[in-house]
């Protein structure tokens, strides 16, 4: 296991109302779940946290809020990714005043394609502007959200400009030789994948964790997963794919939409099917569906 950042940290989900305004309370007693199953620590406004659609002051009082419930701010990952330069260097500098020094950044999303010399003096000059010598920056690789992927020439730059602050990758790719790619030219990073049926075949590979969505709904079942990547149980095996078949059970539905809608579910609670827009919460045969998918895994349910 890599030292900086390793094992599981759920990409949290962020409970909101009617209105759109972040729920603390329920955001707060989800985070103690996830450290209640075992997971390393938790991811903070990442994609499936809806993190881009909240303000920089929003989301600095939940990492605030976080703290004063208890939350060890070695546990947390903050997710900077933001439109404007000043805005993820502004999250940044407040994270680590507060004690949060790991942190993920996508590449610009706004522009297609750009090239690396671009992509490397932005993460560069974020870094710069954050001034801490205790960041621990995960790149966050998502070329189907952000139009542009790290290169591995990309990532050398920015690890050789920034030794001990550019730590790892986040690779949500979705491609296995890709994950398998990384572990192997960069044996000194952390790599953790977002696709969770790829998460132990790359720990076994030299892979340092994961991020992903499906720990929100089943924590314990990821960390069995994890714990012996060698040697995954058949049936853990098959319940991530049975869950993560929820997804796509109706065709269209924003993948954060149905997470919430499990969780929904799981906790009996409606209030996480709320979504920040630009997101829309699930339509009424796609809820039933979901649900209907979701409980027809019946007695497997009780090991997530």
């Amino acid at each position: 296991m890599h030292p900086d950042i390793h094992g599981l940290w759920p990409a949290l989900l962020t409970p909101v109302g009617a209105d759109g305004a972040i729920d603390t309370r329920r955001a707060l007693a989800h985070a103690r779940r996830m450290r209640a199953a075992g997971c390393d620590g938790i991811t903070l406004f990442g994609t499936t946290g809806e993190g881009p659609a909240f303000t920089v002051a929003e989301r600095q009082g939940l990492l605030q809020a976080l703290l004063n419930d208890g939350m060890p701010p070695e546990q947390i990952i903050v997710n900077l990714t933001a439109l404007a330069l000043d805005d993820a260097i502004a999250l940044g500098r407040h994270a680590s005043g507060l004690g949060v020094h790991r942190a993920m950044l996508m590449p610009p999303f706004y522009f297609k394609q750009p090239k690396d010399a671009g992509v490397v003096q932005v993460v560069s000059r974020v870094v710069r502007g954050i001034g801490n010598d205790e960041l621990k920056l995960l790149l966050y690789h998502f070329p189907a959200m952000s139009a542009y992927g790290f290169s591995h020439a990309a990532i050398k730059d920015l690890v050789t400009a920034h030794p001990g602050q550019v730590v790892g990758v986040k690779d949500s790719s979705g491609n296995m030789e890709h994950a398998y790619g990384l572990a192997r030219a960069f044996p000194d990073l952390s790599i953790l994948v977002g696709t969770e049926p790829h998460v132990a075949p790359v720990m076994a590979r030299g892979g340092s964790g994961s991020i992903n969505g499906l720990s929100n709904i089943a924590p314990r079942l990821m960390k069995r997963v994890m714990s012996r990547p060698d040697k995954v149980a058949y049936a853990d095996e098959q319940l991530v794919l049975d869950l993560l078949r929820v997804l796509t059970i109706r065709p269209g539905m924003p993948f954060v939409s149905v997470y919430k809608a499990m969780l929904a579910e799981q906790t009996g609670d409606n209030t996480w099917l709320n979504v920040r827009v630009p997101l829309s919460p699930l339509e009424n045969g796609e809820l039933l569906a979901v649900r209907n998918g979701y409980r027809a895994l019946g007695a497997a349910l009780q090991h997530l």
